[in-house]
């Protein structure tokens, strides 16, 4: 069944993510009022009406797109964390974070996306990044490319000689140790800055705006669908010990995705100095 739907046409899913922006997102971006604003873990973790509702929609357009499906969503598993453990089991699991960045959408900033990713066991087969105030879709299918609306997503390696731009975790998000692995990236050569929306770094790596990013949580719905889409557009990711990053968690953190292979590497033994 699930091969059979990644061979289809896979559009009713984009239209699905845009409907659901048009209906829940766009008609709050930047008419939010205060009682729309919660704080979940603190200043930093926001949930908004439109995350709630955005989710809502995608979870009932998505299981009937594919019959047997099931989503793990960042609100719903907020509320009920036994869902998050649907990623390791049989059925096919959609991915879901209504609004990444929405510290971005509080503020009434662009920098603001959907994501989807439709994994099996684990596995990320396909995933939609969708930006609606830039207007942006962006798409993977494993084996078939990454893509930004028509056009094929090939990086490339780093610019030789030019500092890395690296995307990295905010403090309030590290331990100790992480902390200490991430300011191994403070180095000559390096150019690190606070990350934004983890979905849109992971869109700035797939189209050589970006080198790399060093993350240190591992939240399925902030990394599924960015983590294929760089994968597909020839980049790498690697956990502290060098090993792949794994959906399902257990990662050794922080972990690092890049546009090559080689700059993976180059900023996960940097990180594993600290």
């Amino acid at each position: 069944m699930i091969d059979d739907f990644l061979t289809g046409d896979l559009s009713d899913v984009e239209e699905a993510i845009r409907k659901a922006a048009a209906a829940e997102i766009m008609p709050r971006w930047r008419q939010l009022a205060a009682h729309e604003i919660v704080q979940k873990s603190g200043p930093h973790d926001l949930v908004t009406t439109a995350d709630r509702l955005a989710e809502e929609h995608l979870t009932a357009s998505l299981t009937a797109l594919l019959p047997g499906s099931v989503v793990v969503g960042e609100e719903a598993v907020h509320a009920d964390p036994s869902i998050y453990d649907a990623i390791r089991g049989e059925a096919p699991v959609w991915i879901v974070d209504p609004v990444d960045g929405t510290r971005q959408f509080v503020r009434g900033e662009q920098g603001f996306c959907t994501l989807v990713a439709l994994a099996v066991r684990g596995e990320v087969l396909a995933s939609w990044t969708y930006a609606p105030a830039l207007d942006q879709m962006a798409t993977a299918r494993k084996g078939a490319g990454a893509w930004l609306g028509s056009e094929r997503l090939l990086p490339g390696a780093p610019e030789p000689g030019a500092d890395l731009e690296v995307a990295m975790s905010h403090p309030d998000y590290t331990t100790d140790e992480q902390k200490r692995a991430l300011l191994a990236l403070d180095t000559a050569g390096v150019r690190g800055r606070p990350c934004g929306s983890a979905g849109l770094e992971y869109l700035g790596i797939a189209r050589g705006m970006v080198d790399a990013v060093a993350f240190s949580w591992e939240l399925a719905w902030d990394h599924a669908a960015g983590l294929l889409l760089v994968a597909e557009a020839g980049g790498a990711d690697l956990t502290l010990t060098g090993e792949p990053f794994r959906i399902a968690g257990g990662n050794t953190l922080p972990f690092t995705a890049a546009r090559t292979p080689e700059t993976a590497e180059r900023v996960r033994a940097l990180l594993a100095s600290g």
